[in-house]
């Protein structure tokens, strides 16, 4: 057989089958679905450029073997001999095992074609297969049969389109497998061991789960709230693990207990790298919910027996609602502050309203929406914002408990908490024209640059940084800076009138 003779790409020809590979992948656009979009790539092949037939094999997860996923023209069924082929078998597998691309016009007289025959007999001439790579990987490869000779501008616009499907094909899997992932947590989630909205009474929940002992109950059980329920029922579930003896549930005055006793308390090691096992630290199976309880006023304590054979375990929790102490509405923009300021009222023993209709409660928060509040406004200091001018009172993430009282109480009574400001007398003592210096020196402008900026000597510099730092109590220039930076203490309009104009490009 002759070699066939080198040319010249056809530019008009190459322009034209680049437009219709470009058809191809404007298809793809938005399409998520690995089949779908392998199927609209061979029904464009076959449509676009008169392929014979074509198929898209994709790599499964455990990279052993290819799946044919869309077959179109001559062949559409995807169950046949080659549905599925073993990772560098036949030319299909070894495209997808060495991610070489292989060409060929004589199809027949190809050494490792299975059945010459046939291709004989359809009058199969062309074969091109390319690997579909993306991120380094194969991820699939696309086989194309043609009954006439492949052009080489068929070529390049079929290897420029091969990049382009290998992309859309290994988004389309990723978000495969997110979904799966999704749904799989969504099942988990929606269908939880306990059911804290269940409308079942508490008794007969703790029952189901305790199978072994009939809990006591003591007082008249009342509705609960859903982290309420789910705390008691996490408890009892903890507890089904380990042999219960005797199970109380009381419902008094103000506040829910759950008494428990059963055998030793199953004991958890953390492993540490730089401690024996015997050293290594041991924790609790209720430490999961010690913080829950507390967020919720409550606490959960577990008592051990003297021959580390029996455990008492004690959890309370007072009603939703139920008047603790002074009352407080908390409503924080960010949620870790919410969850923190919860846990300290509870903690003070304040009682946290859902809402602030009571105009007397005072309001805790960070958030500047809820400035214009008629409520007591208890501010939530962060260095993003300043504290507004409502806010009658002031405090942080450092207040402790205690504090945390007396500051609503403070407020409720109608004063002011942690609103005495730092001393602006610093500031003031500034002169308009240290304030210039000041401003000056921030540009990073040595002591000449200013005196020329301001038409003073360098003395006279010098002289007014020294009254500064005497004034400001620093010990260098760079502490002034920072103090004057910090604080707010320059004027804007001196700022603006002493910044330096930047230097022309090429000036």
């Amino acid at each position: 057989m002759s070699e066939p003779t080198p040319r010249f790409l056809d530019s008009t020809q190459l322009l034209f089958d680049l437009q219709r590979g470009n058809e191809i992948a404007r298809s793809l656009s938005g399409c998520l679905d690995p089949e779908t979009i392998a199927h609209r790539v061979t029904e464009g092949m076959v449509a676009g450029f008169g392929c014979a037939f074509a198929r898209i094999w994709l790599v499964e997860p455990d990279r052993t073997e290819l799946k044919l996923v869309a077959s179109s023209g001559m062949y559409t069924q995807r169950d046949g001999s080659f549905a599925r082929v073993p990772m560098g078998a036949f030319k299909v597998g070894k495209i997808a095992q060495n991610g070489i691309p292989f060409l060929s016009n004589a199809l027949a007289d190809e050494t490792w074609v299975r059945d010459r025959e046939w291709a004989i007999a359809k009058g199969i001439r062309g074969f091109a297969g390319y690997p579909l790579t993306a991120g380094g990987e194969v991820v699939g490869v696309l086989a194309v049969f043609s009954q006439q000779t492949m052009a080489p501008e068929f070529l390049e616009v079929l290897q420029s389109l091969c990049a382009t499907v290998a992309i859309a094909l290994e988004l389309a899997l990723h978000h495969q497998q997110e979904k799966q992932t999704w749904q799989q947590e969504k099942q988990a989630w929606n269908a939880p061991k306990l059911d804290a909205t269940n409308h079942s009474p508490l008794s007969e929940q703790l029952a189901n789960i305790l199978a072994s002992v009939r809990p006591t109950l003591v007082g008249t059980e009342v509705p609960l709230s859903a982290p309420l329920m789910y705390l008691f029922l996490r408890t009892a579930e903890i507890l089904s693990a380990m042999q219960c003896l005797y199970c109380r549930l009381t419902y008094g005055t103000t506040q829910i207990s759950l008494e428990v006793m059963a055998s030793s308390l199953p004991i958890k090691t953390q492993p540490t790298k730089t401690q024996p096992v015997k050293n290594q630290e041991r924790t609790s199976p209720f430490d999961e919910l010690l913080f829950a309880a507390s967020c919720l006023g409550g606490s959960l304590q577990s008592y051990m027996g003297a021959d580390q054979r029996a455990v008492q375990v004690l959890l309370t929790v007072p009603y939703p609602g139920c008047v603790l102490g002074s009352r407080v509405c908390i409503q924080c923009r960010l949620p870790v502050l919410q969850m923190a300021f919860t846990h300290l009222a509870y903690l003070a023993g304040l009682t946290v309203c859902t809402t602030a209709d009571d105009r007397t409660v005072p309001l805790l928060t960070d958030d500047p929406a809820q400035v214009d509040a008629l409520n007591p406004l208890l501010w939530v200091a962060t260095r993003e914002q300043a504290t507004p001018k409502q806010a009658k009172g002031r405090l942080d993430l450092t207040i402790t408990p205690i504090q945390l009282r007396a500051a609503v109480e403070t407020l409720a009574n109608g004063y002011s908490w942690g609103l005495v400001s730092k001393p602006k007398l610093d500031a003031q003592r500034l002169s308009e024209r240290e304030q210039e210096i000041m401003a000056l020196l921030a540009q990073g402008l040595r002591d000449r640059d200013i005196a020329n900026a301001l038409y003073i000597s360098d003395r006279t510099v010098k002289f007014h940084i020294n009254n500064i730092l005497a004034k400001l109590k620093a010990k260098t220039r760079f502490q002034a800076l920072y103090q004057v930076t910090c604080n707010g203490w320059l004027d804007r309009e001196i700022l603006e009138r002493s910044r330096i104009p930047e230097p022309l490009e090429g000036s």
